[in-house]
C-alpha cells in the first residue's frame, strides 16, 4: 500500500486520471441512486401509511426493489441493459443514444451525470492531492451530486444521504486534533457550532418568510443539508456558502422565469444550488476569504 500511495503521489497526473475513471463508474451509480432512492422512499411511506392505517400494504411491483435489484432495463421495453451496454458515457455513445431494444431515446441525462462525477472527482484529486482530505471531499462531492439531482427531481433531499453526512462531519472534526495540517476537517468545537449554526440560520429564515409571505418558502432538507456543510466545514464558511448559493439561484432562477422555462408560482429548488455553494467552498473556501479580506480589510 505504501509503495502504491508513494506511485500516485509521484505521477500526479495518473492519479488524477484514475480518479476521473473512478468518478465515470460512480457516477453511473448515483444515476441509479436519482432514480431509485425517491421511488424508495415513496414505497416505504405508503408502507408506513398502511401500518398507521391498520391495512394491508399495497402491493408493488417489481416487489423487491432496491439500489441493485432488479437489474436495470429500459422502462419502454423492458430490455435488460447488460454489461457492455453499461459502461460509463462510452456506451451511450456506442448506442448513439438509443435503447438496443427498441430504439427509444436514453436521456442525455444519464451520460451527463457520469461526466460532470467525473470531472469533479479529478477537480477533488488535484486540488487535495493524495490526502485523507481528499478521500473525504470526494464522497461529499458523490453525495452532493445524488442529492441535487434528487432534488431537481422531486425538490427532497433524504435523509438517508444528509443524516450520515452529517454525523460522519462531526465524527471527521476529531481528526483535527489528530492531523492538525488537514484543513478540511474544522476542531470538533467550530463542527458543532457550525452544524447548529447552519440549521438555525437557514431554519429562522424559512420561518420568517412563512410568516410574512404566508407560505412555505423553503424545506428542512436545506436545513440539514447547510448543517452537514458546518459539521465539515466549520461555522467560518456558512456566510460564503449562503451568499454563494442564493447569487447563483437567484440569477438562474429568473433567467428561467424571464425565458419562460419556469413557472413563478412553481418553486425552484434550493438543494442544487447549495450544493454547489457547498463544493467551491470546501475546495477555495479560505481562498476566497482570504482574498475578499485582503481586497476589502476591516
Amino acid at each position: 500500500m505504501q509503495a502504491i500511495l508513494a506511485l500516485l503521489q509521484a505521477q500526479p497526473g495518473l492519479y488524477i486520471g484514475l480518479v476521473f475513471l473512478l468518478g465515470l463508474t460512480i457516477g453511473s451509480f448515483l444515476n441509479v441512486v436519482i432514480h431509485r432512492l425517491p421511488i424508495m422512499m415513496e414505497r416505504d411511506w405508503r408502507s408506513q401509511c398502511a401500518e398507521l392505517e391498520h391495512r394491508d400494504a399495497p402491493v408493488e411491483s417489481p416487489e423487491v426493489y432496491t439500489l441493485v435489484r432488479p437489474r436495470s432495463a429500459c422502462p419502454k421495453c423492458g430490455h435488460r441493459i447488460g454489461a457492455l451496454e453499461n459502461i460509463p458515457v462510452l456506451s451511450y455513445l456506442l448506442l448513439r443514444g438509443r435503447c438496443a431494444g427498441c430504439g427509444v431515446r436514453i436521456s442525455l441525462r444519464y451520460p451527463a451525470v457520469e461526466l460532470l462525477t467525473a470531472i469533479l472527482s479529478a477537480v477533488v484529486a488535484w486540488r487535495f492531492g493524495v490526502t485523507v482530505e481528499a478521500v473525504a471531499a470526494l464522497a461529499i462531492t458523490w453525495c452532493l451530486i445524488a442529492l441535487a439531482g434528487i432534488d431537481l427531481d422531486t425538490q427532497y433531499l433524504p435523509d438517508s444521504i444528509t443524516q450520515p453526512l452529517l454525523w460522519a462531519g462531526l465524527l471527521a472534526s476529531l481528526a483535527a486534533t489528530q492531523v492538525p495540517h488537514q484543513s478540511l476537517f474544522p476542531t470538533p468545537a467550530t463542527a458543532i457550532i457550525g452544524a447548529a449554526a447552519g440549521y438555525l440560520s437557514l431554519w429562522s429564515v424559512s420561518q420568517l418568510f412563512r410568516v410574512v409571505m404566508r407560505k412555505e418558502g423553503m424545506g428542512a432538507g436545506d436545513f440539514k443539508l447547510l448543517a452537514v456543510f458546518g459539521a465539515w466545514l466549520g461555522w467560518q464558511r456558512l456566510l460564503l456558502i449562503v451568499l454563494a448559493s442564493a447569487s447563483v439561484g437567484a440569477v438562474i432562477g429568473i433567467a428561467l422565469i424571464v425565458f419562460r422555462r419556469h413557472e413563478r408560482s412553481k418553486p425552484i429548488p434550493f438543494g442544487p444550488f447549495l450544493a454547489a455553494g457547498g463544493w467551491v467552498a470546501m475546495l477555495w473556501g479560505d481562498t476566497i476569504i482570504d482574498a475578499y479580506i485582503n481586497r476589502f480589510p476591516i
